[in-house]
């Protein structure tokens, strides 16, 4: 407590200096809410990127993932012979190896008749493929000729066709000059790559694409003995398989799709530029709003100094300005973007959430920023002669 009584008695003049100019101070407190608001923004983006583009994976029904070395991310993934999921059956700890299809198709909305692209994953209906919730009840559709499921997190008009489904009643469409029909729903998202996805069985995902063969595979997916160690699995994988498949747990294929997206694909680096900007559109405001500030008051801290007072004292007082106008910017800054996130979600179907931790990050962003901020703007105080002054 005794430590605490100096500060307690010391005059806030930092603060007393903000709240005199109220028209400079409410335009700083914009300036910094308006980069808060950027950096929330670029990075919801970015968290939503790698979240869309994840959600399959996420789904599967695998502890291990066999794909092409020649696979870039999700939408290129590329072919392997299906000869390498029955050699991978050889390898003890290895429970099941299954197929996955996966492509993109051109397909008319059935509500709007507007042509779109989603993705369409083929697999055994026998042996569900994906963990979402509900989806396996609806799988003996599937079996029917030309029956596709549709994801209810699609992008796009879909209100009425989904009301027609979930009144038990088929909605047919086209898609590649082939009328298709959609039994039933389920639920992942859209992404950036693709406005929603369509599941369907293994046969009928090779009569829409009459040029794939049974034999190519995109994905492998290897369910383990309850027992089986991954790693240990993983690497008796890599040595008895070929060189034209590539072996990868769950979780690092997770991270292979992300690290696409946010290190080789322009649109991961554009959101991080995006972010690296609002700080830089911070720091100037901040620097302009505390330099503006330092030069009205050059001759009082001039007078402190010949007072006796030291410039560790006066440096204090403008980092005490950077810090209350970081407190007070940040508080509007990051409530407007939840109300943005809500838009951007119903605008887009992409999963943009307010989370703890980019709160967290974006206020101690901001914090830097008025530091930063304050550093520079004291650099005339710093040099400043009282005799010069007077």
């Amino acid at each position: 407590m005794k430590a605490l009584k100096p500060l307690s008695q010391r005059t806030p003049l930092g603060w007393l200096q903000l709240s005199h100019e109220k028209g400079r101070f409410l335009v700083a407190i914009a300036g910094i809410a308006f980069a808060d608001i950027l950096m929330f923004m670029q990075m919801g983006f970015q968290d939503s990127l790698f979240v869309s583009n994840t959600q399959l994976h996420r789904s599967l029904n695998a502890d291990v993932v066999l794909l092409s070395p020649q696979a870039r991310n999700l939408q290129a993934l590329s072919t392997f012979t299906r000869r390498r999921l029955f050699q991978a059956q050889d390898i003890p700890g290895v429970k099941s190896a299954e197929p996955l299809y996966v492509s993109t198709l051109n397909w008319k909305n059935p509500q709007t008749k507007r042509e779109t692209v989603v993705q369409v994953l083929g697999f055994n209906p026998d042996r569900p493929a994906l963990t979402l919730p509900g989806l396996s009840q609806k799988l003996s559709q599937v079996k029917q000729p030309d029956t596709f499921l549709l994801d209810r997190g699609a992008r796009g008009d879909y209100a009425e066709t989904f009301a027609q489904i979930d009144q038990g009643k088929l909605v047919q469409t086209e898609a590649q000059r082939r009328t298709i029909t959609i039994s039933g729903l389920f639920r992942m998202g859209a992404s950036f790559g693709a406005d929603g996805t369509l599941v369907t069985s293994d046969q009928n995902f090779l009569l829409q694409f009459p040029r794939r063969q049974a034999a190519s595979v995109n994905l492998g997916l290897i369910q383990l003995e309850e027992n089986a160690n991954a790693e240990q699995v993983v690497a008796a994988l890599d040595d008895h398989l070929p060189e034209d498949v590539r072996v990868l747990t769950l979780e690092q294929f997770i991270a292979f799709e992300t690290a696409y997206w946010q290190v080789r694909s322009p649109v991961g680096f554009i959101f991080g530029l995006g972010t690296a900007m609002a700080f830089v559109v911070g720091v100037v405001i901040v620097y302009q709003v505390l330099s503006t500030d330092v030069n009205a008051h050059i001759r009082e801290y001039a007078t402190f100094k010949a007072m006796g007072y030291q410039n560790r004292y006066l440096l204090g007082v403008v980092f005490e300005e950077a810090i209350i106008l970081a407190l007070f910017g940040f508080i509007p800054g990051a409530i407007l973007p939840v109300g943005l996130y809500g838009l951007t979600r119903s605008a887009t179907a992409l999963p943009v959430f307010m989370t703890t931790a980019r709160a967290i990050t974006v206020f101690l962003l901001t914090v830097v920023m008025c530091s930063l901020s304050g550093a520079i703007a004291t650099r005339k105080l710093q040099s400043a002669d009282p005799a010069d002054m007077f």
